[in-house]
């Protein structure tokens, strides 16, 4: 049975996930400073993209991303074992995304899982590692040629 603490936890990571999401969605890169640790470490490279600390990471979302009219991270069916003040997680992404081309949208569907290594600090959990691990991707139109 899981004791109290652990729900909380469980739950607060669950949160922080959401959080990652909302921010992404709403282009807040900002906000991404309450979802991962001073010195975090993203690794976006299995989908073609790109590594580095949370500075450099916030202007490649907000350049690569520009290109897409909406997009939506829908995360969910989290893997989370929890060690004390540290964890680690397993969390699937779906992510629709709209681009624009000759007046028309056109939908593709990217769908990953993100590998997290996630600390507790004094503001709470925080994802200290993201690295994406790709699944699929589906309707991706022949001409779109990502910007990174």
């Amino acid at each position: 049975m899981l004791s109290m603490q652990e729900m909380s936890d469980r739950l607060e990571i669950q949160d922080l996930f959401v959080t990652y999401s909302h921010a992404i969605d709403q282009r807040d890169w900002d906000a991404l400073d309450q979802v991962f640790t001073s010195d975090a470490f993203i690794d976006y490279t299995a989908t073609g993209s790109v590594r580095g600390s949370l500075p450099e990471i916030k202007p490649f979302l907000h350049q690569s991303l520009a290109q897409f009219s909406s997009f939506q991270h829908l995360v969910g069916t989290s893997k989370i074992a929890i060690k004390g003040d540290s964890a680690e997680s397993r969390t699937i992404l779906f992510n629709p995304l709209v681009l624009q081309h000759e007046g028309a949208p056109h939908v593709f569907f990217c769908g990953c899982w993100y590998r997290d290594k996630l600390v507790r600090t004094n503001a709470g959990w925080r994802i200290q590692e993201r690295v994406q691990e790709p699944s699929y991707y589906h309707n991706v139109p022949s001409w779109f040629k990502p910007d990174f």
